[in-house]
């Protein structure tokens, strides 16, 4: 068997006259009546071989029958292409290879799609997920392969150049339900109970910073049931980080100086240390959502107190019952129909729950000296109320205002995601830029209204910071939490949190969320038990390293950074699991499968 010396796509103009043994899939095929033509690739590129019947017959005449994707080796010279024939769209364009001793190790079907280099495909994703291993082939799948594995890499040097131990967790866990429902895994040995897959190993590392181990990295596979979205899996992969003896500064720093040597090495992009922080309120006034997109401004304004004062009763009916009335000023946007306002963009917004849109067109007064409103709603604002509005807005000519007037929860979560869709739309973004931006001083509780009781915001392990441990007691709206998350381009890419260490801290936090004793002792109980054998002050973070790789490469589905991803259904197209198993799998594990009856 010929054994390969050499990558395809590493040869250069410089490795002439070197015999080499190049081995990879058939790209394409080319007879020209004298002369056969293959592109032979691998995983590092493309190389040209030439079959020539004078000088190697025997070679060319098994070439003649090869077709694409068949799997073979070849033998032969690196030489100069002919002048004038070189491929400039090729890396390795200048050189050819002079065939003297080929092989065939297999043959191959006809591929269910064309394998090229183009970075888009057009292939139905389910036909792509089915035949994974051809859609694997592909020049832009296997380099997003390659970058997560430089990511990975890069992570794991810097951590232990940092005196990080990496230890894994256990996958066969104890169910504590953490926000998503568990995978749930029965027992054979033990009849009616279940292990459960992790949502993360949070307990774990918690208990390893007890056990000592100071510093700890892993990249633990993750599972969570529920829906699937474009940005989020079933199953998942993060970066773990735990520490001892450390306050929040230790973990940003120790954070961002990763992710600016990850952006360094794989896309040569300098980022400035130390990133900005902004606090959570700040995020929520100002963008509408926790993880803003700060690659341009269009910053959103709350007008309540101007348009309490109005006479348009949207607004001032919206104010009496506790609303809001809070906006933004697409600069330049001026131009657009009413159509395509009351069409498009209030139709976008009603999607997040939005009753609908209001807006002014900023145009020039008809002296030219005073910016005015133009609206139907216009009339019911007075000039001095439509001068305070165009003055917050920072607005001109040209420009248009949108407002839309509910409770501040829907507001927010409503113009959130019409800024972004207005800045891509207005040019005002770019891809190429990378705006990171830390977002703390988190709330440690939030309201849960359908439930009446207080939920964390985080987890129920997250730290409060010290100077509102008193308020426990009496005020829990108002804890500030030790959490942070680390944003970029609008994609939270990693969140964490100091965590409580004191078990009396602990069983408050408990208490407040509406958990018994003797149901943190069954969910908890052997954590709770750790808390009480000398626990160091300790915190850490996790990184969502699909995400991070979807924003490495460029790519706006999860799937993609994946190898053998799930579909939005969780199903694996590939293997088709999940499947039925029969009833002697199921009568080991001490389970029976019960009919739905008819609705």
């Amino acid at each position: 068997m010929l054994k390969r010396t050499n990558n395809c796509g590493q040869l250069r103009s410089n490795d002439e006259g070197k015999e080499v043994v190049l081995a990879g899939w058939v790209q394409s095929y080319r007879d020209h009546g004298g002369l056969v033509f293959i592109d032979l690739r691998d995983r590092e590129g493309i190389t040209q071989l030439v079959f020539n019947p004078e000088t190697n017959p025997e070679a060319h005449e098994i070439a003649r029958d090869i077709r694409t994707e068949w799997v073979i080796a070849a033998r032969g010279m690196v030489r100069h292409r002919t002048e004038g024939m070189e491929n400039p769209k090729m890396a390795t364009g200048e050189i050819e290879i002079n065939v003297c001793e080929l092989e065939i190790f297999n043959k191959a079907l006809t591929p269910p799609f064309e394998i090229t280099a183009d970075e888009k495909i057009s292939v139905n994703e389910e036909l792509r997920l089915k035949y994974r291993y051809i859609d694997l082939r592909r020049p832009r799948m296997q380099e997003i392969m390659r970058v997560r594995n430089r990511t990975t890499s890069i992570v794991r040097r810097y951590h232990q150049e940092h005196g990080f131990y990496e230890i894994e967790t256990p996958v066969l866990g104890k169910s504590t339900p953490e926000g998503a429902r568990d995978f749930l895994v029965p027992s054979r040995l033990s009849a009616g109970s279940f292990y459960a897959l992790p949502q993360s190993p949070q307990l774990f590392k918690q208990i390893l910073m007890i056990s000592g181990m100071d510093r700890y990295l892993q990249i633990p596979k993750c599972f969570r049931d529920e829906d699937a979205r474009a940005d989020r899996q079933v199953e998942f992969t993060q970066i773990d980080v735990e520490m001892s003896f450390i306050d929040m500064d230790d973990i940003i720093a120790i954070t961002e100086n990763c992710f600016a040597q990850v952006w360094k090495e794989i896309l040569d992009v300098e980022i400035s240390l130390p990133l900005p922080r902004m606090s959570y309120r700040q995020a929520v006034d100002d963008y509408g959502v926790d993880r803003p997109d700060t690659r341009f401004e269009m910053l959103l304004k709350d007008i309540t107190d101007i348009a309490g004062e109005c006479e348009f009763k949207v607004f001032t009916n919206t104010i009496k019952s506790g609303g809001i009335v809070k906006g933004l000023c697409a600069t330049g946007a001026g131009s657009y129909s009413r159509s395509d306002i009351e069409k498009g963009l209030t139709g976008f917004v009603a999607d997040y729950g939005a009753r609908g849109l209001a807006w002014f067109k900023v145009v020039a007064g008809e002296d030219g000296t005073k910016t005015e409103l133009a609206s139907s709603i216009a009339k019911f604002f007075s000039p001095d109320q439509r001068q305070e509005i165009i003055q917050r807005f920072e607005a001109a000519p040209g420009d248009l205002i949108l407002l839309v007037a509910d409770t501040a929860d829907v507001v927010n979560k409503s113009l959130a995601p019409l800024r972004c869709k207005l800045g891509v739309d207005l040019g005002l973004v770019s891809n190429d830029q990378y705006n990171f931006v830390w977002v703390t001083d988190f709330p440690l509780f939030e309201f849960n209204k359908d439930e009446n009781r207080w939920d964390s915001l985080h987890h129920p392990f997250t730290a409060p910071i010290p100077e509102d441990l008193d308020k426990l007691d009496s005020d829990p709206a108002g804890i500030c939490s030790q959490a942070y998350d680390i944003v970029l381009n609008g994609n939270e890419v990693a969140g964490g949190s100091i965590r409580i260490h004191q078990p009396e801290v602990q069983a408050k936090v408990f208490k407040l969320l509406g958990i018994s004793d003797e149901e943190a002792e069954t969910r908890f109980g052997f954590f709770l038990e750790a808390l009480k054998y000398g626990t160091p002050p300790h915190g850490g973070i996790a990184w969502g390293l699909d995400r991070v790789v979807m924003l490495l490469t460029g790519t706006d589905n999860i799937r993609d950074v994946i190898a053998f991803p799930k579909t939005q259904r969780g199903q694996c197209l590939l293997t088709e699991a999940p499947t039925a198993v029969n009833e002697d799998q199921l009568e080991e594990l001490h389970l029976h499968i019960r009919q739905k009856g008819p609705k």
